[in-house]
């Protein structure tokens, strides 16, 4: 038995963007996948992550790319093993550890940056100018609104 969509007129609008957005999702994994070195979403956006947050600690990481203490160190592991990570200890506290990207990681997300990039440009040359303005609009105000979603209801 499936369950019956909310009677919110805003619904059918969410089940088309969703729609939607398996197309650019499934052209970003594309882009993703021709950039080298080849890597996993988790460890793409774990890079993200260190890159937006230089010196983040290893417990901070993991609730940011939403996985447990030992599996992110076991991520960490094998990014420092690529020579895209480094790990250190905090001077704060020399029990913690902190993550910066290796210049080889900077290099692995500026390359990526580049392909999607590219990727979206490729569809956007086939979309009348206003349209893309118009996409970028409401993919600005979506982001505004997603962003201010409470803690918890990001998914």
């Amino acid at each position: 038995m499936s369950a019956q969509p909310p009677e919110d007129p805003l619904y059918e609008t969410a089940c088309e963007v969703a729609d939607a957005s398996e197309a650019l999702t499934a052209l970003w994994e594309r882009a993703s996948q021709s950039a080298p070195p080849r890597l996993s979403a988790l460890q793409l956006r774990a890079l993200v992550v260190v890159r937006g947050s230089p010196r983040i600690n290893l417990t901070r990481l993991a609730e940011e790319i939403d996985a447990t203490a030992p599996a992110t160190s076991r991520l960490c592991d094998r990014l420092e093993a690529a020579g895209l990570l480094h790990r250190d200890r905090a001077d704060s506290d020399r029990r913690e550890i902190v993550l910066t990207l290796a210049p080889h990681g900077f290099q692995a997300i500026d390359r990526l940056h580049e392909q999607r990039c590219r990727a979206i440009h490729e569809v956007l040359q086939r979309m009348a100018p206003e349209e893309g303005r118009e996409l970028l609009k409401g993919l600005r105000a979506f982001t505004g609104a997603a962003g201010s979603l409470p803690p918890g209801r990001e998914h």
